[in-house]
């Protein structure tokens, strides 16, 4: 799963994802997108299952790009802890997604199977999708 090497700091706030994405918004690799509509968090095992769900339907044809990556250590305490005794430990990591950020593109294979593939991973993640190609924005 992914996870950053090393960070400058071990743990972080909550904070709130607020606002629409400044970058990221346009397909960049591929010739078709997963866009997102609602701002939330995307967990490293989200990410992994929904690049496996793609390129299992793709079986192996085309590329596939990840457009985010999870950097955000997520800390939780343990189960039946009492209040204070500080932060508890890191317990996955996440990223941060806005409306309108490219989390996935692909390219190499045929509409109909790039389109499948991007729903059966539009399924994996927290957050309302839509599928977008070079072309223009699909209606999906």
């Amino acid at each position: 799963m992914l996870q950053p090497k090393r960070t400058k700091f071990r743990k972080a706030h909550k904070g709130r994802i607020r606002g629409v994405a400044k970058g990221g918004t346009a397909l960049n690799f591929g010739f078709y997108g997963l866009k997102a509509l609602e701002p939330n968090r995307v967990t490293a095992r989200q990410i992994e299952a929904t690049r496996r769900a793609i390129t299992r339907h793709m079986r192996r044809a085309g590329r596939v790009w990840i457009r985010i990556f999870p950097d955000v250590p997520v800390t939780k305490k343990p189960t039946e802890v009492r209040m204070g005794k500080g932060k508890g430990s890191v317990e996955f990591w996440c990223t941060r997604v806005k409306p309108g950020r490219i989390m996935f593109e692909i390219d190499g294979v045929g509409d109909a199977v790039a389109r499948q593939a991007l729903r059966l991973g539009a399924a994996k993640l927290p957050v309302k999708c839509k599928i977008v190609t070079r072309l223009g924005e699909a209606t999906e």
